[in-house]
């Protein structure tokens, strides 16, 4: 008998094929033979849990019940009893575990029974608790045209308690469903690409052949989940593997079996899209020249799908997101302009520092080998790597400073110089704001101490195009400036408006780019925010610069009164998204940050 529990929680084929491929070093899988105590205490805690099993054709199906704690809970040695409403007309792991006609009648498994894994989690907590067993039995009361109470009793074979990162917290309250199918068709409806774009997790369930499933989720921030498809010819899906805990244990099933069940639920409305599909995981190049600053994915190309309106038998109330999400990672194909990739590894080496203000610098960069990199034009951003300075390797959880899990450190900057007659396409600058942990570590960087960093390439089109009689209007927010600081000396300054926004601790980054470029003060109206600023002596250079001054937040009438016959912008998306109502529907250019 301890022989067999062994095996059974051992690292099957398809995991110690992940862990050689991502060079993972060996440890011992910490899965429990049969239902631990840690793991029945979280399962009691849990107001969720998520159940997947395999259909007729042995596609698996993800599920998710509850609404209160203990609607899944022990009731003998490794056996644990699920109470929940639920949709009883479509829902796939119900009619799959129970049957069609499942009118009231105890089902009883047959042989060994079906297999079925779980996921009893707490998004509240953070805590979740994975299951994997057989069924024995369960019963289905209807209480109304398309709802019922339904009663499931498994057999534990597996269970293990996981780390809380990517959950983001919700408050679960129960609900009385009114579920009504949506489509069961391709290509997905609106409303269902609309669910994938807000959701941030959601449930997966795999299976090593029919040995054994595992049933987990996935979390991030809004969006994460890509649709690369979604056509006549078919609909596929991408997401990325965040760090996690490196057991990879859904990861692994996918090896083997490449086949999985994926819920995303709406907690605001009910609905739910039940999708099943085929899948291909992706690591290295393969899966960061499919969506961006990613290193593992996951593609699934969907062959079922079930999209139900308020089919869940509860609602969750939004609460703090997880500190360790970072940000959404787009598609390649939803990035017009990404980076041109160089013929092979170039190297960047920093020549030349100036800290204009506490939080603002330029650097400038010589590029090493400048016939193997991509050529660069005003207007676009370079992309620089600093994982070789900056990452420290892997680590489980790092409360201390969690978005560094997965951070790759590849950065893009807009360049801010232009191409003159010496230096051509061989340097280039970047004028920055220290934000992050890149930025502080240019900041600090000795200039006498040598660095280079690999320059991955050039990308971008923020061009600014003026005809020979045209008005350009360009507005900028902070370091916003650079797309114009690139492309300024080809402009006519006595066609072009500036208006820019400044804190007044970085007045002396508007007297330096004054002195740079002659001429710009006067076509600039300058808006300063912040306390005191008439009493620094770079407010009083700025009074004699010519640039009219502004002692206030940018409003409506500053520019709505302009006839402009172009208009650019760079700017934060909150004080983008303001202009664009401003202005009406006005054509607009502006610097689009999905890098």
């Amino acid at each position: 008998m301890a022989a067999i529990i062994e095996a059974e929680t051992q690292w099957h084929r398809g995991e110690e094929e992940m862990h050689e491929w991502l060079q993972v070093p060996h440890r011992d899988n910490p899965t429990q033979p049969g239902l631990s105590a840690h793991a029945a205490r979280l399962l009691i805690s849990s107001p969720l849990v998520a159940v997947g099993t395999l259909d007729s054709e042995d596609r698996p199906w993800t599920t998710i019940w509850g609404g209160e704690a203990g609607c899944s809970q022990p009731v003998a040695q490794s056996i644990i009893g699920m109470k929940a409403t639920v949709d009883r007309t479509y829902d796939p792991v119900l009619r799959t575990l129970l049957g069609e006609k499942a009118d009231g009648e105890v089902v009883r498994a047959e042989g060994a029974g079906k297999v079925v894994s779980g996921l009893g989690i707490d998004l509240e907590s953070r805590n979740r608790v994975k299951l994997a067993g057989r069924m024995i039995a369960g019963a289905l009361v209807a209480t109304a045209p398309d709802i019922g109470d339904v009663q499931l009793v498994v057999k534990i074979e597996q269970s293990l308690g996981n780390c809380p990162k990517y959950l983001n917290k919700k408050h679960i309250v129960p609900h009385i469903p009114h579920p009504s199918l949506v489509s069961d068709s391709l290509p997905l409806p609106k409303a269902a690409l609309d669910l994938i774009e807000k959701s941030d997790l959601f449930f997966i369930s795999s299976s090593n052949h029919k040995a054994d499933m595992d049933t987990n989720h996935r979390g991030g921030p809004q969006g994460f989940v890509r649709v690369l498809s979604n056509d006549e010819n078919g609909v596929t899906l991408v997401y990325p593997e965040y760090s996690g805990n490196r057991l990879y244990q859904t990861l692994g099933n996918l090896k083997t079996t490449p086949r999985a069940g994926i819920t995303f639920p709406d907690f605001d409305t009910g609905d739910v899209l039940y999708i099943t599909g085929t899948t291909e995981v992706l690591a290295g190049k393969d899966a960061s020249d499919l969506i961006a600053h990613t290193n593992l994915a996951v593609k699934i190309k969907v062959d079922a799908v079930r999209f139900v309106s308020d089919s869940l038998a509860f609602r969750g109330q939004e609460g703090e997101r997880s500190p360790y999400n970072p940000p959404v990672r787009f598609l390649s194909s939803e990035n017009k302009n990404a980076v041109t990739k160089n013929k092979k590894q170039v190297m960047a080496k920093l020549i030349e520092k100036k800290i204009i203000t506490p939080t603002i610098g330029r650097f400038r960069f010589r590029i090493a080998d400048p016939e193997n990199a991509s050529k660069w034009k005003p207007g676009q951003y370079v992309a620089l790597s600093f994982a070789d300075e900056l990452d420290i390797g892997y680590s489980h959880m790092r409360d201390d400073d969690p978005k560094s899990l997965n951070d790759d450190f590849l950065r893009t900057f807009t360049v801010s110089s232009r191409q003159d007659v010496l230096e051509g396409h061989n340097e280039f600058e970047i004028t920055i704001r220290k934000v992050g942990p890149v930025t502080d570590f240019l900041f600090r960087h000795n200039i006498r101490s040598e660095l280079e960093v690999p320059l991955q390439g050039f990308g971008g089109e923020f061009f600014i195009q003026q005809g020979d009689r045209e008005k350009v209007s360009f507005i900028a927010g902070g370091v916003g400036i650079t797309p114009l600081l690139a492309q300024v000396h080809d402009l006519d300054l006595n066609r072009l408006n500036f208006y820019w926004t400044l804190r007044s601790q970085d007045l002396a980054f508007a007297n330096d780019i004054f002195e740079r470029v002659p001429g710009l003060a006067q076509s600039t109206t300058l808006f300063v925010t912040g306390r005191n600023p008439e009493m620094t002596d770079a407010w009083k250079k700025l009074t004699t610069s010519g640039a009219t001054l502004e002692r206030r937040r940018m409003m409506k009438d500053d520019i709505t009164g302009d006839a402009a016959d172009r208009w650019y912008m760079c700017t934060g998306p909150s004080f983008k998204n303001s202009v664009l109502e401003w202005m009406g529907g006005k054509a607009i250019t502006y610097e689009d940050f999905n890098y």
